[in-house]
This record gives C-alpha cells, structure tokens and sequence, in this order.
C-alpha cells in the first residue's frame, strides 16, 4: 500500500549529525511513510550508521559517483512512491509532529500544492535562535498569498521544512542539478511562481548552524548559481519576482567579494535596480572586502551566541 509521504533524505559525508535525523523521522506522530535515504558516495562512515536502524520503512539508495546535492533530492524523487514528498538534510531534525503538521495543511488546504512549517536555528552553544513571520495574518497557519513579497529577509522556510505534492515535479521539473549553491532558490522561483503554499507559522524543523557558515576565500567562489536573468525575462511583468531576484543578487554579490570574485560580483550588481534595496543594503553590497569581510565574521560571531543581526 502507497505511503502518504516519501521522505528523502541526502547524505554525504555528515556522520555526527545523521543519526539524530533518521531518529526524528523514525519519530514521527504519523507514521505512514517511507524514508530514503540517498547516500552521495559518503567517504566517512555515515552510510554504516544509517545502516544500523532496522526499520521496514527505510529504504537506501546509493551513488556511483559524487553528484551533489540536487542530483541526490533528485535520485529520492524518481525512486519514492508516496503524492507527497518531504525533504529532510542529513544534518538538520523534524520535531515529532511534522508529518501530522504538514498533513494537517494538504488537509486544510486543498489548493496548495507546497506546504512547509517555521525552524529554528541550533547554536553550537545549545541555544536557539527561532523568528515569527508575519505572513499568515496572525493566524498559526493559512496559504501564503504571496512567497516572493514573504521573503525578502530570513527565509520563512528551508528545505528541510518542505513537502511538495509531486504534481509539482510533473510541470515544473526537478532541481537543477547544474546549480551547485542556492538550487533550493531556482527550485522555489519556478514552483512559487505557478504553485500555493501552505504554511504553518511554528517551528517544527530544526536547522544545525554549526555545520555551516564557515567563512573561507573559497566558500562560494567557483560555485553555479541560479541564472536570475534567465527568471527575469521570463517574469519580466512580475515586479515581485523582480524584487526577489534583486534580493538574492545582493546576498550572492556579498558572497562573491569575499570569495575574491570581482567579476561575478560586477556581473550581479549591474542587474540590481537599488530602489529594490534598503539603505543598510546598498551600503553593504558597496563596502570594500576587508571591512565586509569583518562585519561578516562579527554577525556570524554574534549569531553564535543567539545574537540575531541582519541588514533586512
């Protein structure tokens, strides 16, 4: 009999964090689902400890060679049974009710085709950091009426929050996996652009800061991105998709400065319109690298010990 989820799982290489993953699925309030996992030719012995639950829902796919992130979302995609897809990374956690949750939403809302819950964030410091979005009119729950208006700042959701009903897949196509940073940013362009979601305002995902934020020379530099002007002219009547491409322009033309990338750098910024900025944000992307790079390393500084700063 089909499941009413699929949940894939990603893994490469995230032993300290997989065991706690797999057990918050295991976990889960409602249990009709399957999990797949997809081990993306992992060099440390996570597939081992993956291997060590004995459960009849988990089913283990494997790579024959690295193919990234997107190509492993994909692989579980293409080998999963259920209508509805949960994605879950390896080094992230669902708190027990996120299936029920989410179930609730395909329920409530039957002309959404996307459903996702509010995270909060891990510190390595055992503290959390979690935000409340006002997006569903100060309802714990409701359709999004606009993503791309919603996320101008900190994310409402991450891709270990989200369920897609695989009709979604049918029109809009599977990741990209060409991208190798930002592919959950094309994935939401093309499916928000077409599809509803629904949305719970609770934290029901969590999200392991320590495993990423690492500034380095090389983080970002050498890395494919979304092509914005590729979205831009295919939306080019859609002022709110604009605004959103501008907005990940200047996250991405940060990133590419302190990686070194001036062209790159250039290239997106000369396709910002800055009146889709705020102040704080013009001033920034316009900073030069070593006072960037300072201000970056006292955010990320400060964000480990629970102190949330932006420029949104």
């Amino acid at each position: 009999m089909m499941p009413k989820f699929s949940v894939v799982i990603p893994l490469y290489n995230k032993s300290n964090y997989i065991k706690k993953a797999i057990e918050s699925v295991c976990a889960q309030s409602f249990e009709d689902f399957e999990l797949v996992i997809v081990n993306d030719c992992s060099t440390d012995n996570s597939l081992e400890i993956a291997k060590t639950y004995n459960d009849p829902r988990i089913r283990f796919l494997e790579h024959s060679e690295n193919k990234g992130l997107s190509a492993s979302r994909n692989t579980g995609i293409k080998n999963t049974s259920a209508q509805y897809i949960a994605f879950l990374d390896a080094d992230d956690s669902w708190k027990p009710q996120f299936l029920e949750k989410i179930n609730f939403l395909i329920t409530e809302y039957k002309q959404a085709d996307l459903f996702a819950t509010n995270y909060e964030i891990s510190l390595q410091n055992g503290k959390y950091i979690s935000h409340s979005f006002d997006i569903t009119n100060q309802q714990p729950h409701s359709v999004v009426s606009n993503f791309f208006e919603s996320n101008l700042a900190q994310t409402t959701y991450i891709p270990s929050g989200l369920c897609v009903n695989r009709r979604v897949f049918e029109s809009i196509g599977l990741y990209n996996e060409a991208i190798s940073y930002s592919e959950d940013v094309d994935f939401n362009i093309r499916a928000h652009s077409k599809f509803q979601m629904a949305y719970y305002n609770e934290a029901f995902v969590t999200y392991t800061l320590e495993s990423e934020n690492q500034i380095t020379q090389n983080s970002i530099k050498g890395k494919i991105i979304p092509d914005y002007d590729y979205f831009e002219n295919l939306f080019s009547e859609r002022k709110d998709i604009k605004k959103y491409l501008d907005f990940q322009r200047y996250i991405k033309a940060k990133l590419f400065k302190l990686s070194r990338d001036k062209l790159t750098y250039n290239a997106l910024v000369s396709k910002i319109d800055f009146n889709n900025l705020t102040g704080r944000q013009k001033f920034l992307i316009r900073l030069p690298r070593p006072i960037l790079f300072g201000v970056t390393k006292i955010k990320l500084w400060l964000q480990r010990i629970g102190v949330e700063v932006n420029s949104y």
